[in-house]
């Protein structure tokens, strides 16, 4: 039963997120038999079929790469439509379209946690707010976008817009799938952005402690701890010399 359950949220995690963010029932979707039927057909068959074929067949790289980019085409439809939902009930609310958008790209990341807790598992390192990988930080970026297009702020139609970041999902989601990466395109923009906007990077931390330590050879290593460090070694150093002479006097 947990197994069935955790199935049903990764399939629909985005619509019950969306549901309790603009109010409406959350298990609205469920009513939809037919999608319900299917998703529990697939379920069945990934882990009841005889001798994993279903799975062996969905897992073979061709058919995956088609896979992962008709649910990158899925994502985008599903984020333009939680907008248009989210202005329908909130025409000037523009946080409430960006997070209804943004759950509905990434809904089923951002229930990762409560369905470990489905499955009696708990890891809090693995919180998906606290380390976005690539579709949740595209989903939150695209929610933004289609937010300033759907309140007249971003001169393009919405066609355009969908098919453009279309494209640009489908092309890195596919490309980090066949390459088995796990990095980010997104990364090198905001390598860029973050020391503008917030004096940082994501390695900030590692940055200032080596800024530091050429900060401190830079003067010649002078510093009251350089120099203690030095003369630390060197006593080290003649003491492990005075025992080896010693050694080898007794063994003469």
């Amino acid at each position: 039963m947990a197994s069935w359950l955790c199935a049903m949220l990764h399939c629909f995690g985005s619509y019950i997120l969306a549901d309790l963010l603009l109010g409406e029932p959350l298990i609205d979707y469920f009513s939809n038999n037919s999608s319900v039927l299917l998703a529990s057909a697939i379920w069945y068959l990934i882990f009841f079929c005889p001798l994993d074929l279903f799975y062996k067949c969905v897992c073979f790289l061709p058919v995956k790469l088609i896979f992962v980019a008709m649910k990158e085409v899925v994502r985008v439809r599903k984020i333009a439509v939680g907008i248009h939902h989210a202005h329908h009930h909130y025409h000037h609310g523009w946080f409430v379209m960006i997070a209804t958008g943004w759950v509905k790209g990434a809904g089923v990341a951002l229930m990762s946690s409560f369905e470990q807790l489905l499955r009696g598992v708990w890891k809090p390192e693995t919180n998906e707010i606290l380390h976005m990988s690539f579709p949740t930080k595209a989903s939150l970026y695209g929610a933004i976008l289609f937010t300033l297009q759907q309140t007249r702020w971003l001169p393009v139609s919405k066609a355009t817009l969908i098919f453009i970041f279309t494209m640009f999902m489908v092309s890195c989601k596919v490309f980090l799938t066949a390459t088995h990466s796990h990095s980010s395109p997104l990364d090198v923009l905001e390598g860029y952005i973050c020391p503008v906007l917030f004096g940082t990077t994501m390695g900030g931390d590692h940055h200032h402690d080596n800024h530091g330590g050429a900060h401190g050879g830079s003067h010649g290593g002078g510093g009251p701890s350089s120099l203690h460090s030095a003369m630390a070694a060197k006593s080290k150093e003649e003491l492990s010399e005075g025992s080896r002479k010693k050694k080898t006097k007794k063994a003469d």
